[in-house]
């Protein structure tokens, strides 16, 4: 006997490029595997030219980016005609916004952290745009999230802010990356290479100019040390000073400083150079949904210096080379620079804990809880 078709819609008509495209491909990759023949899968995308999976069937909405009226209207009013048409059994929201869809299962996966942030007064004069994006974003999360059966999040600190924010009774939590199989490739590498003037230990922070990157610890840390460890240091960030008032802010401190490098963003291959040839990755964010970089870090067997925060140690899970310092502490910076230059640092191991249920390790494991009964 036939098994009767069942549909699922994945919809990412803003999502293009960097990490959030990587959750749609993936997303997409292991739909495509796992779910069976009678599941038929449809991707509702920005350009069909992102999508190569043959197993999925795209629809494309170029003009939804054009404006937020346009992606609301496209939300709430257009994405309800065609959901009418489609039929989904299950309707996943991989962008954050609930739309107003007709679906058997409706579930929003919220990847942005920036509603839970407080900036302080300095950063939103720095970044006035990411102060009423906090805003408004906060009210866009709550717009009709009862709709959905489940709401995702990619770490048990921003689940625990969704329940106190807005009281869904049935958020998941669902890692993008399957910390076992970055486990698995992770040396255990305790002390770094002793450094000399001819070859510097390299230091590299990859990010985004974004006033939580907090750039600013990690140059105020070079700033403190000695000219002589200096020389034996460089700090690559790969912003080029120009990009906006932070970034322009960040280069006029610090640009003359010796062993500062502002090399600028880079491209895909250019970013597996920088991560081979670095010593240490640096990871001081205040803010994070995951931190891809960390996950980065581990997979090429590097050490990590990050935030002591809690989306950097769930994110850092079981690792064999890490330490934890303070965000705001410029001075602890300093000295573990200092013991580093010195060939003196030792890292330690770190283990997290699995997140309470519901919880997804990875893509399968999802897709599993997502569809089960359906």
């Amino acid at each position: 006997m036939k098994s009767e078709q069942k549909h699922l819609v994945v919809s990412a008509v803003n999502l293009t490029e960097a990490g959030p495209l990587t959750v749609l491909l993936e997303s997409l990759d292991v739909a495509a595997q796992i779910l069976p023949a009678e599941w038929k899968i449809t991707a509702l995308v920005h350009s069909r030219s992102l999508i190569a999976n043959p197993r999925v069937e795209t629809l494309e909405f170029p003009q939804c980016k054009r404006s937020w009226f346009t992606r609301l209207w496209f939300e709430w009013f257009e994405f309800g005609r065609l959901s009418r048409s489609l039929k989904p059994d299950l309707w996943l929201s991989l962008h954050d916004i609930t739309p107003r869809v007709q679906a058997r299962r409706q579930v929003v996966y919220c990847h942005n952290s920036s509603p839970f942030y407080q900036l302080t007064w300095r950063e939103a004069r720095l970044e006035p745009s990411f102060a009423l994006f906090n805003l408004f974003y906060a009210q866009l999360y709550r717009a009709f999230i009862s709709r959905n059966q489940a709401v995702v999040v990619q770490q048990e600190w921003l689940r625990n802010a969704f329940q106190r924010l807005y009281a869904h009774p049935n958020v998941v939590v669902a890692y993008p990356a399957q910390q076992e199989c970055v486990q698995a490739v992770q040396a255990a590498v305790h002390h770094t290479r002793k450094p000399s003037a001819f070859s510097p230990l390299v230091l590299l922070y990859p990010a985004l100019p974004r006033v939580f990157k907090n750039f600013e610890v990690l140059c105020e840390a070079m700033k403190q040390l000695t000219p002589h460890i200096r020389g034996l240091l460089e700090l690559r960030l790969t912003i080029s000073g120009e990009e906006n008032a932070y970034a322009r802010n960040l280069h006029r401190r610090f640009s003359s400083v010796p062993g500062v490098c502002f090399i600028a963003r880079q491209t895909r291959l250019q970013m597996e150079e920088e991560y081979r040839n670095c010593d240490v990755v640096l990871f001081p964010s205040r803010l994070e949904t995951w931190g891809l970089p960390i996950t980065e870090a581990k997979s090429r067997s590097k050490p990590l210096l990050v935030a002591d925060l809690p989306y950097a140690h769930e994110t850092v899970g079981n690792c064999e080379s890490v330490t934890f310092l303070p965000a705001h502490d410029a001075k602890s910076w300093a000295k573990t620079f200092e013991s580093l230059a010195a060939g003196q640092w030792e890292f330690g191991r770190h283990s997290s804990p699995v997140p309470d249920e519901p919880f997804a390790a990875d893509w399968s494991q999802l897709w599993r809880l997502l569809t089960n009964g359906l």
